[in-house]
């Protein structure tokens, strides 16, 4: 997890991606030390005209993070609401992603919650949040691992026991849990495609299941990452084309009498090409690597998209900021986010929320310090100049503001391009507060003024 080789694509827009964590790469960090967090208590309040001192119209347009019921009505009809995060393990993002969802399920009837997660672990993690069947803590400690450990934490597992609590209390209302992501096509897909055509189209079974042969795991998500990055760039692409000849396969057959069990079984099957596809881009090259970003972050959208359309369902989709957001912040390396692809298929029924922070910690691997575990970082107080100092001089609670409503000077001052923390799954990295426009990529902003790490599970 904790490989040197994970500097390929740990840049400024920090993701999850386990995939390309492992590739072999020269690029290499600025290592730079990690700033202390400063003596607790508020900042000083800034004078009147000092560089990040917010106008008074933005000040006016905050709401208390307290109060969720005006975000209700910014959110309005939409079907999707994207929810970001600034650090990908930090307890408050989590708890208020999971204050949230739970206020957009009672008063709003949000039924789904998608997870930056892989598409198969979604499906392990919605059979006990639906049936109850599993060890929810195993299903964790089995499906989030690698780069998706810092998802096994004390704060998911309270949110999926709540919605398996949720599930109880409310049968005819059930609430579902879904993972949008391609890193890893767990055995669960393949058997699923097999066993329905073995029953549909057993003709076809013979075809499938060779086209499927090297593709479907036979050990869990690290083991099986390591092994397949380790395969020659050659035989990854034969086995692209395996698995994409296998959908093909599968689409041009009539869906029979189960209409709704053939649609599934075929985003299992575009699931399982997607994985085999970005594995058949070449990792040690930028151009490249940049290019299989550009396909994940096309595929999560497709993915959720489907989710929506497919069950009808209003969705929380939980991802980092620059998964949920619409602008890049460094597109040689991400050239366009999950959230532009959302908003180009759904329209005004997509609406995100970016997530920052002023202060505080998080979980994070070191790129120091290859092969050393997990650790906490602390950072102090944002400097001026950057989008959190403004927004920590915006109101003394954390708030939120829906920027999409802003005028004039408050509008100017959230579209200036200013440097902005984007935290993956690594720090410290050079890059991690590139500019950004808050308006630009975001349609609201939720600021929390000092946050603290996540409770990693064992």
């Amino acid at each position: 997890m904790n490989s040197p080789t994970r500097r390929l694509i740990l840049g400024p827009s920090a993701v999850l991606l386990c995939l390309a964590s492992l590739a072999p790469t020269s690029w290499a960090p600025r290592a730079e030390p990690a700033r202390p967090l400063a003596a607790a208590g508020a900042a000083a309040p800034a004078r009147a005209g000092a560089v990040g001192h917010p106008p008074p119209a933005l000040a006016r347009a905050a709401r208390p993070l307290a109060d969720l019921r005006p975000l209700g009505r910014m959110i309005g009809t939409a079907k999707v609401v994207g929810v970001g995060e600034a650090t990908h393990s930090s307890r408050e993002f989590f708890t208020n992603k999971h204050r949230i969802f739970r206020y957009l399920v009672e008063e709003k009837g949000f039924t789904t919650f998608a997870l930056e997660a892989n598409w198969s672990t979604g499906l392990r993690l919605n059979d006990y949040v639906l049936h109850g069947r599993g060890d929810v803590r195993r299903i964790m400690r089995e499906e989030f691992r690698d780069a998706w450990a810092f998802w096994n934490t004390r704060e998911y597992l309270d949110l999926l026991r709540w919605m398996r609590a949720h599930n109880v209390r409310h049968p005819h209302h059930p609430v579902q849990f879904m993972g949008n992501d391609l890193g890893w096509a767990g055995p669960e897909l393949f058997d699923a495609v097999t066993t329905h055509v073995a029953r549909t189209r057993p003709r076809l079974l013979p075809r499938l299941t060779e086209l499927y042969r090297a593709s479907r795991p036979d050990t869990g998500v690290d083991a099986w990452g390591k092994a397949h990055l380790a395969r020659p760039l050659a035989e990854r692409r034969r086995m692209a084309e395996d698995v994409r000849a296998a959908l093909a396969l599968l689409e041009r057959q009539p869906p029979g009498p189960d209409r709704e069990e053939h649609a599934l079984v075929l985003r299992h099957a575009r699931v399982i090409a997607q994985t085999g596809t970005v594995f058949a881009y070449d990792l040690s090259d930028p151009e490249q690597t940049a290019a299989a970003m550009l396909h994940r972050d096309r595929a999560m959208a497709e993915n959720t998209v489907w989710w929506q359309r497919h069950t009808g369902h209003r969705m929380l989709l939980s991802a980092h900021n620059a998964h949920v957001g619409y602008e890049s912040a460094k597109p040689h390396q991400y050239p366009r986010l999950q959230g532009a692809f959302m908003r180009d298929a759904l329209g005004r029924d997509y609406v995100n929320v970016g997530m920052t922070f002023g202060r505080g910690s998080f979980n994070a691997n070191d790129p120091r310090e290859p092969g050393e575990p997990v650790r906490t970082f602390t950072l102090g107080p944002r400097p001026a100049g950057t989008h959190e100092h403004t927004l920590d001089r915006v109101a003394p609670y954390d708030h939120y503001v829906d920027l999409r409503s802003l005028r004039g000077a408050a509008r100017r001052a959230v579209e200036e391009h200013r440097p902005t923390l984007s935290i993956g799954t690594a720090w410290p990295w050079e890059g991690s507060d590139a500019p950004q426009r808050l308006a630009g990529g975001y349609d609201i902003v939720v600021h929390l003024h000092r946050i603290t790490a996540a409770g990693l599970l064992r």
